[in-house]
């Protein structure tokens, strides 16, 4: 990796581990359950990579019915967890290439703490990998907010946002890293499409997860 970047931060859900299919099934099992209708799956692809309180605020009626929705999606999700998640293809030898070139890796999810651990252990990905695991438990504001990325970056011993590339698959994503003043990394592999991504500017587009090494020089992928 080029000096100029000495830490790659990544989001889990997307970018990491694909676990699309048991977050559309638990908010499709939520809303047949609270409001017995099921919207499009697009009106859920546009809130993953938000906490779990954000994306059914606008579904619930009032705290009680907020708290009971979550409550909801989170026994479905756990109970269809490990059936469901699986690791994208590609993802395990670039992590193990960065750490052995001495790049230093965190982690930047909007998931709890306990559940983010669970995904990366049915991967297959070692948190141990992770100089620093940043979930919603950590912080009280939230990507797109700069906060979850700051900390990561501190808990690293990164004093220079520079330094750093933000691969995450959401808009989210994009928004906090930019703000946080590191590079962004669009990973196209995730839920989220192009056209839905160019609005947040990435600095770099990645097809692959294999294509982090073609902005090694500070240059895009084709593509």
């Amino acid at each position: 990796m080029s000096p100029r970047f000495q830490t790659v931060l990544f989001d889990l859900d997307g970018t990491l581990i694909d676990s699309e299919e048991l977050i559309l099934a638990s908010f499709r099992h939520t809303l047949r359950t609270h409001r017995d209708a099921v919207p499009p799956d697009e009106v859920f692809r546009v809130t993953i990579g938000q906490p779990l309180v954000v994306q059914f605020r606008s579904w619930a009626r009032d705290d009680e019915e907020l708290d009971a929705m979550i409550r909801t999606y989170v026994e479905h999700n756990r109970a269809r967890h490990d059936s469901m998640v699986r690791p994208f293809p590609g993802v395990d030898p670039v992590l193990e290439r960065l750490r052995r070139e001495g790049v230093r890796l965190g982690i930047v999810t909007s998931k709890r703490g306990q559940i983010a651990e669970r995904g990366l252990r049915r991967c297959g990905i070692p948190s141990e990998w992770f100089a620093a695991i940043v979930t919603s438990d950590d912080v009280t504001r939230y990507k797109p907010d700069p906060e979850p990325v700051t900390l990561a970056l501190a808990r690293m011993g990164e004093t220079d946002p520079g330094r750093t590339i933000f691969v995450g698959d959401s808009t989210h994503d994009m928004k906090a890293g930019r703000a946080a003043g590191t590079r962004t990394a669009a990973a196209l592999w995730g839920p989220y499409s192009r056209a839905q991504l160019e609005p947040t500017s990435p600095d770099y587009w990645l097809p692959a997860p294999s294509s982090i090494w073609e902005i090694r020089d500070g240059l895009p992928p084709p593509g």
